[in-house]
């Protein structure tokens, strides 16, 4: 609707801004430029500076971005193809269709609740007698549909929603098995911003202020319910599956643990954690001492640190016996820290006064170079 230079400017820094957030943004940035190509008014738009401004508009506010990727090597993009890259045929036809069944029942319960608040009537019981409760439901299930015109949907508008939410539910899966791409259940976030649109979007549907509020207190009641029973939940979940169960490591207490370790050795304060992202990641956000992440074996590391710094400060180098890779981060403790004192910790959570499943470590503790110099400030 809007093809000035100015929209097209807004539209440029949001796209930017977005694909500095995740990268899979992407995807809906493609479905809004196929949706523009489908668009009957096609022609206006691209014919108008609003595009073109827009692809300026990103680029420039990409440029500081682009500019670090290549100081970094594209590591982000090594990561990626990494990571979630390479996968066979029937490993990427397997994880879309989860893909696609997880989606799905994570909206299955916003979408039912939307439909019992469009629903509702005051003194339903009353007609529940008088109908029975299959003519109830079938006429709850016909009352927010009304045929007619709707002075509150444009229907060019609903279109471009229509049309995105096609191509973002659909486009990711198929793409994902025909470049053999790991899929991930949460790059389905998108679909929640716009399945409340393009339901709205619907001019038959009738969607009241009343509704609205329905389904408002629905969703307050729904958050507060399951934040007090997930304590019972997660305490009977241990009760039953005992050690077979999901191990839940305490990433907090393990980080203060390994901290007071390190300065009880060397006085000092702990600079480089070695271990995979999983591990490493937490215990510099727990330890007060906030140690460099070294992730071995990989080539997109964080950058924060190397293996000769590493080696140089010290460093707490940390396998868990449950990894499906724990052969390969043991040969790289071996390796790298052949001197190093070994400890064996075994951590575990408490829920209830019930315990959860061990979490078994393997920890090599290398210290400093030169224990006795002072941290450079």
């Amino acid at each position: 609707q809007k093809r000035t230079v100015m929209s097209g400017i807004w539209l440029g820094l949001a796209a930017a801004l977005a694909l500095m957030t995740k990268y899979w943004v992407l995807t809906m940035i493609g479905a809004a430029g196929l949706a523009s190509l489908l668009h009957p008014d096609r022609m206006r738009f691209w014919r108008s500076p609003a595009p073109w401004v827009a692809f300026a508009a990103c680029f420039a506010g990409l440029l500081p971005h682009l500019w670090w990727l290549k100081q970094a090597d594209f590591l982000p993009l090594i990561y990626a193809d990494d990571v979630y890259g390479g996968r066979t045929f029937g490993t990427t036809l397997r994880l879309a269709s989860i893909y696609l069944a997880h989606n799905l029942g994570l909206l299955l319960l916003p979408v039912s609740f939307a439909a019992i608040a469009l629903a509702w009537k005051l003194q339903w019981w009353k007609s529940l007698r008088r109908r029975g409760f299959i003519g109830e439901f079938i006429a709850s299930a016909r009352r927010p549909w009304v045929r007619g015109p709707n002075s509150g949907v444009f229907l060019t508008q609903a279109r471009n929603i229509w049309i995105m939410q096609i191509i973002v539910a659909l486009a990711p899966p198929i793409a994902a098995v025909a470049f053999g791409i790991y899929m991930k259940t949460d790059w389905g976030i998108s679909l929640f911003f716009l399945v409340p649109l393009a339901l709205i979007a619907l001019p038959t549907l009738r969607v009241t202020q009343m509704a609205l509020i329905r389904l408002m207190l629905m969703w307050l009641v729904f958050t507060l319910v399951m934040l007090l029973i997930s304590p019972i939940i997660a305490a009977q979940t241990v009760r039953r599956d005992g050690d077979a169960g999901v191990p839940f490591a305490p990433k907090s207490e393990f980080a203060m643990q390994l901290t007071e370790a390190w300065r009880a050795r060397f006085n000092r304060r702990w600079a480089v954690v070695a271990g995979t992202t999983e591990i490493g990641e937490p215990l510099t956000f727990y330890s007060p001492d906030h140690p460099a992440p070294l992730t071995p074996r990989e080539v997109w590391a964080s950058g924060l640190t190397s293996l000769e710094e590493a080696k140089q400060r010290g460093f707490i180098g940390i396998c868990d016996t449950k990894d499906l890779e724990l052969n390969k981060c043991e040969a790289w403790m071996a390796e790298n820290a052949p001197n190093a004192e070994r400890l064996d910790l075994t951590s575990r959570r408490y829920f209830h006064g019930k315990a959860g499943p061990a979490v078994k470590w393997k920890i090599w503790i290398v210290g400093p170079e030169r224990p006795d110099e002072e941290e450079d400030k």
